[in-house]
């Protein structure tokens, strides 16, 4: 089986980034499916565009634009490319980072889809640094891979003890773009709106309102890639009550404006 080398992905490099090691790349994804093969390091790939699937010997993983997955070191998979056009942005570990750094090596077993929105969110941040490249760039990556590693380890020590209802709300909210209220979400998944309110925090790690802005920040960020979709477009289709909803929340998690974060994405 190949072992793809550190820095080696299946498609065609368009840029890449070594911060002390952790390789941080853009790649425009050829092949309509690769080889069965695992790589040397372990690294996230975000979907910037396109449609894939990737197969592992326990499951199937759709991957279309906007996803995030993980992959170990020990994980054999390959993919296949369902689109003429797919482009991903990877950040690849050497494993001894995660000593440095302090974190569970053993909560990065596996591979698998993160669905967080806020991890979404810091990944979207370290695009745009990854993109801009300029003075402060290399500071702002570091600081925000330290907090997108410790936030994956709280969200997967969360999922390990939480109640089935938690998935199911999370689904509500990741699928629907109406308001949601506390009264209708406790009649939907059965639970006492007093439980609810206090349970959310614990087991999402933000309140309510936060998550779902959050879900729909990550949305957009599939959208604003493709330049079909006006702002105005993509507001109304996350769920925002106007394009103005849009741009300030988007600031919000993000730091800039969804215009500035577009031009430099695309």
């Amino acid at each position: 089986m190949k072992i793809l080398t550190t820095g080696n992905y299946y498609g065609q490099k368009k840029s890449e980034v070594d911060l002390q090691g952790v390789l941080l790349s853009e790649y425009d994804y050829l092949t309509s499916r690769t080889d069965w093969h695992y790589h040397e390091n372990p690294y996230l790939m975000y979907v910037l565009q396109g449609n894939l699937y990737d197969i592992n010997k326990r499951e199937q993983m759709h991957c279309k634009a906007g996803s995030l997955v993980f992959h170990n070191w020990q994980e054999a998979h390959y993919n296949t490319k369902e689109t003429r056009q797919a482009r991903g942005f990877h950040i690849e570990f050497p494993r001894e980072w995660f000593n440095e750094k302090k974190l569970d090596i053993q909560l990065w077993e596996g591979s698998r889809l993160i669905n967080h929105p806020e991890l979404h969110a810091l990944f979207g941040q370290l695009f745009f640094e990854f993109k801009c490249q300029d003075a402060y760039s290399e500071v702002s990556i570091e600081m925000l891979l330290l907090h997108l590693c410790e936030n994956i380890e709280k969200v997967e020590l969360l999922s390990t003890s939480e109640p089935p209802w938690v998935e199911t709300l999370r689904e509500l909210v990741h699928e629907e773009t109406e308001d949601l209220d506390l009264k209708s979400l406790s009649q939907r998944l059965g639970v006492h709106p007093v439980h609810l309110s206090r349970a959310v925090p614990k087991y999402l790690g933000s309140s309510l309102g936060a998550y779902i802005r959050q879900q729909r920040i990550k949305r957009s960020l599939s959208y604003i890639q493709d330049a079909r979709y006006s702002l105005t477009d993509i507001a109304n289709l996350c769920g925002f009550a106007d394009q103005s909803h849009f741009t300030r929340t988007f600031k919000l998690y993000l730091n800039r404006t969804p215009s500035s974060f577009r031009r430099r994405m695309l």
